[in-house]
């Protein structure tokens, strides 16, 4: 039986062409309020049905929602959808407040017959899943320290409509909701391209309290979001992971730097200008003056297994090969009614960094306590408190 998919936002098609790459998958319908850009769109992919009001698209036969909007509408369409009986595959972040990640929880938890998946590609990304299946084999041995980093020079994209190319000048002076709800906040507002792939890494642990600390206002001093925003997250374990989250400085592209230190080894991802992602495995007796990075290339053949035989029309779906693979999960998960890779609490937990991170921030780096969303369920457990 084919699956229907249905996508809300017409700007956010990243896994279009991973659901096109899956058989006995079509995406039927494509839902936005710009007129001229869904139908632009849907024709140019050929989506046969369009919507300007979602829940007119809720009403239709589709199975299942891509949450692709603006942040602000990711919970309240979620809750929609699934209130719809369809499954959904929600878009970074999960909410914007604290208590939309309760409600989402208790949507989720209650509508236990639906797949809810957060979509954090960049935990699929063919390198972060070969240290994951290295990290699985103890080739790092006991890992205690990772890092990421998101810097992405974005400023461009306060004002005008996001369908600009990067470094285009804005047009029209309106502003995006990216001034409110990224720019007009203070934190690490985006954690979970940096924190989602090292958490996979520390594989059954869970963040127990961050604390944050920020640069103050030298670029862009318009903005509430300071230039660069470091928080450090103390696992339940002892163990230590630094994310940092930068939208505003001159800089280049970075937003895939991770790093992790084992007992027995260590990686880092590249840093630009002809730097390639290494690796580190300690050897007995070895003079620690000596001790060589490796090509983590060298090892490519300890990938999944669908990594080394991805094919071409899978590697093409986007972030190399990752955005197949990530709808490859959502999809097998509704099939086979199995949990899906990264769920509901993955989502609160990754997504409530950085939104705690903003009361840290503002109270000098305080430490602030991360809500076990697996176990928490009465209201009084929900509190957050300075």
């Amino acid at each position: 039986m084919t699956l229907k998919i249905g996508i809300v936002g017409a700007r956010g098609l990243s896994n279009l062409l991973g659901f096109r790459a899956v058989p006995d998958v079509e995406v039927t319908a494509l839902c936005d309020l710009h007129e001229g850009l869904l139908q632009e769109q849907a024709a140019l992919y050929g989506i046969p049905h369009t919507y300007r009001v979602y829940e007119d698209m809720l009403e239709s036969d589709i199975d299942a929602v891509v949450i692709s909007t603006p942040m602000q509408l990711h919970v309240q369409q979620t809750i929609q959808a699934l209130e719809a009986g369809k499954h959904v595959l929600s878009e970074v972040t999960a909410g914007v407040t604290m208590e939309e990640l309760w409600w989402l929880k208790e949507a989720v938890e209650k509508h236990s017959d639906k797949v809810y998946m957060f979509a954090e590609n960049y935990c699929y990304i063919p390198t972060n899943q070969l240290i994951a299946n290295m990290v699985g084999q103890g080739l790092l041995g006991d890992v205690y320290f990772g890092e990421g980093e998101y810097l992405h020079d974005i400023k461009h994209l306060a004002y005008g409509y996001n369908r600009r190319m990067p470094g285009e000048q804005p047009t029209g002076g309106k502003t995006s909701w990216r001034n409110y709800w990224q720019f007009g906040k203070r934190g690490t507002f985006y954690p979970t391209h940096s924190l989602g792939p090292v958490m996979q890494w520390f594989k059954g642990d869970r963040i127990k309290s961050i604390s944050t600390f920020a640069t103050g206002w030298h670029t862009a001093p318009q903005f509430r979001q300071e230039d660069t925003s470091v928080t450090m997250c103390q696992l339940e374990s002892g163990k230590l992971i630094r994310i940092r989250v930068d939208c505003v400085s001159n800089r280049p592209h970075n937003g895939a730097y991770y790093t992790l230190q084992g007992t027995k080894g260590c990686y880092e991802a590249p840093r630009g200008l002809g730097d390639d992602h290494k690796i580190y495995f300690q050897t007995e007796g070895e003079d620690p003056s000596k001790a060589e990075w490796r090509p983590l290339s060298d090892f490519y053949d300890l990938l999944p297994e669908r990594y080394r035989n991805v094919t071409e029309e899978q590697r093409s779906a986007g972030h190399w090969g990752g955005d197949y693979f990530i709808v490859q999960d959502f999809v097998d998960s509704i099939r086979n009614g199995t949990k899906p890779p990264i769920d509901v609490y993955d989502a609160c937990e990754w997504t409530a960094v950085g939104l705690l991170s903003e009361l840290s921030v503002t109270n000098g780096g305080r430490a602030m306590d991360v809500p076990d969303f697996r176990r928490s369920s009465t209201y009084k457990e929900q509190f957050i408190r300075l």
